[in-house]
């Protein structure tokens, strides 16, 4: 009796799984989310680092250590989310939330890209040379400080518009 009920138990939720495009659309949407926890929990970790940092050395040093983890958490979730964007969206136009997606996703690369080629740089050579300790020159503190509204409003703007495609589809 137990496994005749274990049985139709596996039975019922496969039936809740669906097919074909509906299958598709399921595992875009899945790498889709996510793309979105893993990036934007790792930007929420490095932007929190990076602001208390701007006023202490023992956060300035601690983020630097830190962004060492979160960069390449970043990127993974900025390709899962393209990744499983374009899955999903794949039989849209591209047009209204599909394309302002698209539009964010090219925003956040950019940025991203300054960060790891810019900014990441300038951190390990502050490590290497014993300025680890130092709060950042001002300079570099607001060039920063832009790229965490452009990665906070884009990451989170991406997320309200998946909820208002989903909730309008």
């Amino acid at each position: 009796v137990r496994t005749h009920s274990r049985k139709n138990n596996m039975n019922e939720i496969l039936a809740l799984i669906p097919a074909g495009s509906q299958l598709t659309d399921l595992i875009g949407l899945f790498i889709f989310i996510a793309g979105f926890i893993i990036g934007l929990g790792a930007v929420t970790v490095i932007d929190w680092h990076g602001f208390l940092g701007t006023r202490s050395v023992y956060w300035t040093e601690t983020t630097i250590r830190a962004h060492k983890i979160t960069k390449p958490l970043i990127w993974v979730g900025t390709i899962l989310a393209i990744v499983g964007g374009s899955i999903f969206y794949r039989a849209l136009p591209f047009a209204g939330i599909p394309k302002i997606h698209a539009l964010l996703a090219l925003i956040l690369v950019a940025n991203g890209c300054f960060l790891s080629f810019v900014v990441s740089p300038t951190l390990l050579r502050r490590e290497r040379t014993g300025h680890a300790r130092e709060l950042l020159p001002r300079s570099l503190q607001i060039k920063i400080a832009l790229s965490f509204v452009i990665s906070f409003t884009g990451w989170w703007l991406s997320v309200f518009l998946l909820c208002l495609h989903l909730i309008t589809r």
